[in-house]
């Protein structure tokens, strides 16, 4: 609803765009770009229409803002006028008009949940849904009863009893400068892309990733304890274990007091993004526009993005937050290309173009060694599994849409036993365009048991005839 305008493939009129029946962009008026929204944000005029106020909406109100120019929409129990905003949506006016005068939560969520909408529409805050309270759990009777260290199951809703993954629990024990959190997921597919730790300050927060679930431990720790932690997964059993260090060896009597969201299993749609800042360690110029940036996670982090999957970095450009989706890459395709300074799993790599008038990527180019960007969790559907008994793997790339084939190539190439052919092949606009090819030359002759025979386009082509230059990069493994 509020994405970041970008380069796009195919383009907005192609045939493969109107045969593919997807969403696509619509053009936007002169004066109308995202450039533009965030400066009449800051002009002071009232986009509400209520001069500043902020009112509780009730359904029947809600439903009497269905016009374009009385449009009101509800995201997350928050309601805005996006009247103001219609002529500089991406997406046309009628995207925005499907979810007039009601909750457009769903709706938001199937096109791009991660927008970080409450920065882009702050000025659009009519006020709250008005809603019955709930009557929330007293967690200081689950204290009470806290036995060896063990804290009751919370109440499970029945529609995840009846339809989600058996659910999970959790228990800790110490010792004198220990103290260790045992997750029992009562999966034996878990593994270390399943679990994200983030301990900041007294919060300790722990996401399992339960199929299309999220078991969530969220705890303000009633000791300090100190920022390097371990994490161990039993895969034999789906046991996590996370290991934390004590700041001083004294005994506790209980290991926190919950907070929200604690020690609950819910559906992956319905869970918000969570961010931690990243240090900017590196920036190396790959091609004439590419980089290859090098994030280093918080000490307190454990983060894994597993193979296939994506996160969404986070910038503040001109007081408004910006968010756009990256898929990291590994380091280099090959072992010698890295310097080994900090050990791999406190780093993410990420392969970005550089557009010179991007709003984004401009402002992601200016930053300095050791600036801070914000990195969310993992999402994604890919399965690695479906891999394993593959005997040929074909990948088709173009530009940086290269950027998930590189963790995917490295995992083929040594990891799945059933696979005898690989080919890659990737298109770009020059031969100066090509990601890493003096990498990709090496990792194919590296071994006799691989072979690549480099093809580039002739003028005389159709590929060619379409400005674009491929190269076909074949393995083969015995």
């Amino acid at each position: 609803m509020l994405n970041v305008p970008s380069q796009s493939f195919p383009a907005p009129r192609s045939q493969q765009r109107v045969a593919s029946g997807g969403r696509s962009k619509v053009p936007l008026k002169q004066g109308r770009s995202l450039m533009d929204w965030i400066r009449l944000t800051k002009s002071g005029k009232d986009l509400t229409g209520l001069k500043g106020r902020l009112i509780e909406v009730t359904e029947e109100e809600l439903k009497k803002h269905n016009k374009k120019d009385d449009c009101w929409i509800c995201i997350r129990g928050f309601v805005y006028n996006v009247s103001p905003y219609m002529e500089y949506h991406p997406g046309g006016e009628d995207e925005l008009m499907r979810a007039a005068g009601s909750d457009g939560t769903e709706l938001f969520d199937q096109v791009h949940r991660w927008v970080n909408y409450e920065s882009m529409l702050k000025e659009c805050l009519v006020g709250r849904m008005a809603i019955k309270p709930t009557v929330l759990k007293d967690y200081r009777e689950e204290e009470k009863k806290v036995l060896n260290g063990m804290l009751p199951k919370s109440q499970v809703t029945d529609t995840l009893a009846k339809e989600g993954p058996s659910y999970p629990s959790y228990d800790w024990f110490q010792t004198d400068s220990l103290v260790t959190i045992a997750i029992y997921t009562k999966q034996k597919d878990i593994n270390l892309d399943s679990i994200i730790v983030d301990h900041q300050n007294d919060s300790f927060r722990a996401e399992t990733i339960i199929k299309d679930c999220l078991y969530l431990i969220h705890i303000g720790l009633s000791h300090e304890v100190q920022e390097d932690f371990s994490v161990r997964v039993v895969e034999s059993v789906g046991k996590i274990e996370i290991v934390l260090k004590k700041k001083e060896n004294t005994s506790w009597d209980f290991l926190g007091h919950p907070l929200k969201n604690h020690n609950s299993l819910i559906p992956r749609k319905d869970t918000g993004l969570y961010y931690r800042k990243c240090q900017l360690i590196s920036k190396e110029d790959v091609t004439h526009d590419t980089r290859l940036f090098c994030l280093m996670l918080p000490p307190s982090t454990h983060l894994q993005v597993p193979i296939g999957q994506h996160v969404y970095l986070k910038l503040s450009v001109t007081g408004t937050e910006i968010v756009k989706p990256y898929t990291p890459v590994s380091g280099s395709l090959l072992a010698e290309f890295k310097e080994p300074v900090l050990p791999n799993n406190k780093y993410i790599y990420f392969l970005i173009k550089i557009y010179p008038t991007g709003l984004f990527t401009s402002e992601l180019d200016r930053l300095q060694i050791g600036d801070f960007v914000s990195v969310s969790s993992p999402e994604g559907n890919f399965k690695i599994s479906k891999f394993q008994e593959l005997e040929e793997l074909f990948l088709l790339a173009a530009g940086t849409g290269f950027t998930p084939m590189v963790k995917i190539l490295n995992y083929a190439l040594t990891d799945i036993p059933s696979l005898r052919k690989v080919k890659l092949m990737f298109f770009n606009k020059t031969e100066d365009d090509i990601i890493w090819r003096s990498q990709l030359e090496k990792l194919a002759f590296k071994d006799k048991s691989m072979w690549m025979p480099p093809v580039l386009a002739s003028r005389d082509t159709a590929i060619a005839k379409a400005d674009i230059a491929p190269v076909l990069l074949e393995f083969r493994v015995y």
